[in-house]
């Protein structure tokens, strides 16, 4: 068993360790709230810009003419693909960047092609690089609050390799934000960009229902849809990215404090048990230190008879 020192000294860590754990918990709470409120504020957004889309962009469906943007292109062969794995840049969030980068993973041995990664979050980037994967961009300590300023770089280095050949497809995974408890891995293809006719997921955030009830609206585009499409398109794909990113961020802020919640609550059942345990310990210390005092006035009883019994012999 161990001494009263050494449970002594592992109470006082894990009672240091829980006192972190509540900090982050706190610090964490605080901001889900705001994430929570960010990402469903923008999901509406998000869903009418994709129906927009949708309408201009199915035009470029009628007749055999080409598309009319490269972005709405679609490749007769795929022979590379670019994946955008979305993580944190910091750990102490539970599962929540194990869970993503293993389908990222999944996804890129299940490839027959190759396939370039680029990497937002330091966890992601550490973890693919160490894997040998082809990392070709990297963004992290992206500022809090979130805006869409600091996506543009992310969206023009994938718009750049679709455009100039160097990916057929591009996609991205992220955690999909379902509540404070459920937070989903998905991938999902950001270019080229289609309408979806229901055979493709909605755009991040959304619920997989039809806009509108299924009902169609006619739009009136000035000047042109071309040149709607030159100015819409690559402004809707930062604007896919960055919801994206807000669905991974909510995720993120949820998982780690559940996580840290978790880890407190069980830093406590740590502590309760660590405290029998010296209690057990003290009491067994005090046992032996009575029996040691009783032992001795018994062995000082004894030398005294013997002395006494020796001197009435010598008398």
């Amino acid at each position: 068993m161990a001494t009263i020192r050494e449970i002594k000294r592992r109470m006082k860590a894990v009672q240091n360790i829980a006192q972190v754990t509540r900090a982050l918990e706190a610090v964490s709470a605080s901001k889900v709230k705001k994430a929570q409120a960010q990402v469903l504020a923008s999901r509406p957004y998000s869903r009418k810009a994709w129906e927009v889309l949708e309408h201009i962009a199915s035009q470029t469906t009628v007749g055999t003419g080409p598309p009319l943007h490269p972005l709405l292109d679609v490749r007769d062969e795929i022979r590379k693909r670019c994946l955008i794995v979305v993580t944190s840049d910091r750990g102490l969030a539970g599962a929540y960047n194990t869970n993503i980068l293993r389908l990222a993973e999944q996804f890129i041995a299940e490839q027959n092609i190759p396939v370039s990664v680029i990497a937002v979050g330091r966890k992601g980037r550490d973890h693919l690089m160490r894997r040998g994967h082809n990392v070709i961009a990297e963004f992290s300590e992206l500022p809090t609050p979130l805006t869409i300023t600091y996506v543009a770089p992310i969206a023009r280095t994938a718009i750049d390799d679709f455009a100039s050949g160097k990916a057929d497809e591009v996609l991205i995974a992220y955690t999909d934000f379902i509540n404070t408890l459920t937070q989903r891995p998905v991938i999902e293809k950001l270019l080229p960009l289609r309408p979806t006719g229901g055979h493709e997921p909605p755009p991040p955030g959304g619920d997989g229902r039809a806009p509108n009830n299924g009902r169609k609206f006619e739009y009136i585009y000035e000047p042109s849809s071309a040149e709607i499409l030159n100015t819409v398109v690559p402004r809707f794909v930062e604007l896919q990215i960055y919801q994206a990113m807000l669905e991974s961020l909510a995720s993120e802020h949820s998982a780690r404090m559940v996580a840290m919640r978790n880890a407190s609550e069980n830093a406590e059942e740590l502590t309760k048990a660590l405290r029998l345990v010296y209690n057990k310990a003290r009491q067994l210390s005090i046992t032996r230190e009575i029996l040691d005092i009783v032992g001795g006035a018994e062995a000082l009883r004894r030398h005294e008879e013997i002395t006494e019994q020796k001197a009435e012999a010598f008398e």
